[in-house]
């Protein structure tokens, strides 16, 4: 496959898609560039004394969680911590909202969310339930959490390194397009991997990060650009990918621990470093500038992904300029 044609694919794949409905929420409820707090982000990231309380949300599709009722209930944790950890925090706690038509369809969710809630040490302290739904199961799980000092996705520079970081010691959970390196994993290797966000943070070795959704890694770094007002060339040949995955497919997964990094380029070792302790694959995957471009490459061509000038992908950032040249 060429890479203009993975472009188109990567364009019109559907965790894409759902990324792109954003722009019109967004101006359906009169967010922007002006708000208080900033709009765009894994989580609302609140002043608060001498840090930030971070306020996040995730709801997940009504085929996902009739297909893997206890995965659903794990990943209900397991993103909202990812989310928290990926602005700089540490989670605090999270409530669910869990509609299901009986008590024995609503008990693998309920398993998994217990689960997950053990396997990261955050605490479910509430919730809503409703075991009449007629409708099936349905699932959101809300988080709190707080940061000293923040990884947003409107601080990456020109100039600064995109680094991608994702733990490839896992499976697939076909016929889902989701990376499962979380739940047979020990407590303590979970905590410290997310660990390592935080104390990125505090340690001003990255600007900017945004855990890896279902955008897929490019996706995602696509929505760190655009919050920044910037562009990049991505070598997605260089983007850590599991042996033997092709990767077209690799590029559209959600990978359960994946995170994209805006790092300045003195500290791209310290922070892949970090990463590498801990056994998870990072790597340096291309440059931010100032162009609103985005290109993906693979080391032969190079092809145009988007241009945040002429279409906005989740209508959070600046507003573009027009076409420059690449910084």
């Amino acid at each position: 496959m060429s890479i203009a044609d993975l472009a188109l694919r990567l364009t019109g794949a559907r965790g894409l898609g759902h990324k792109r409905d954003i722009a019109g929420v967004m101006s359906a409820l009169g967010l922007g560039g002006g708000s208080h707090v900033a709009v765009g982000d894994d989580c609302a990231a609140i002043p608060d004394g001498d840090g930030y309380l971070l306020f996040a949300i995730e709801g997940f599709m009504a085929d996902f969680v009739a297909a893997e009722p206890w995965f659903a209930g794990y990943c209900g944790v397991m993103v909202n911590v990812s989310d928290i950890a990926a602005m700089g925090g540490r989670p605090v706690a999270v409530v669910d909202a869990l509609w299901s038509r009986d008590g024995d369809h609503a008990a693998l969710i309920l398993s998994g969310l217990a689960a997950g809630s053990t396997a990261y040490g955050v605490p479910i302290v509430g919730g809503h339930s409703n075991t009449r739904n007629a409708g099936g199961e349905q699932l959101s799980v809300a988080i709190i959490g707080r940061a000293k000092a923040l990884l947003t996705s409107f601080d990456a520079q020109a100039g600064d390194r995109l680094l991608m970081a994702i733990d490839l010691r896992g499976r697939f959970r076909d016929p889902h397009p989701y990376w499962d390196c979380s739940s047979t994993a020990l407590p303590p290797r979970l905590r410290a991997q997310i660990e390592i966000l935080p104390g990125l943070a505090e340690d001003g070795l990255a600007h900017a990060a945004k855990d890896i959704s279902m955008a897929g890694a490019v996706g995602t770094a696509l929505m760190l650009l655009e919050c920044s007002g910037l562009g990049a060339t991505i070598d997605v040949t260089r983007i850590p990918r599991p042996e033997g995955v092709a990767l077209e497919r690799w590029l559209t997964v959600f990978p359960s621990f994946g995170y994209v990094l805006a790092v300045p380029p003195d500290h791209v070792d310290a922070v892949s470093g970090r990463f590498a302790a801990a056994g998870i694959a990072c790597a340096d995957v291309g440059g931010c500038n100032a162009s609103g471009l985005v290109r993906i490459a693979d080391g032969r061509e190079t092809a145009m992904l988007w241009n945040f000038a002429d279409q906005p992908l989740i209508g959070c950032g600046p507003v573009p300029q027009g076409d420059r040249e690449d910084a």
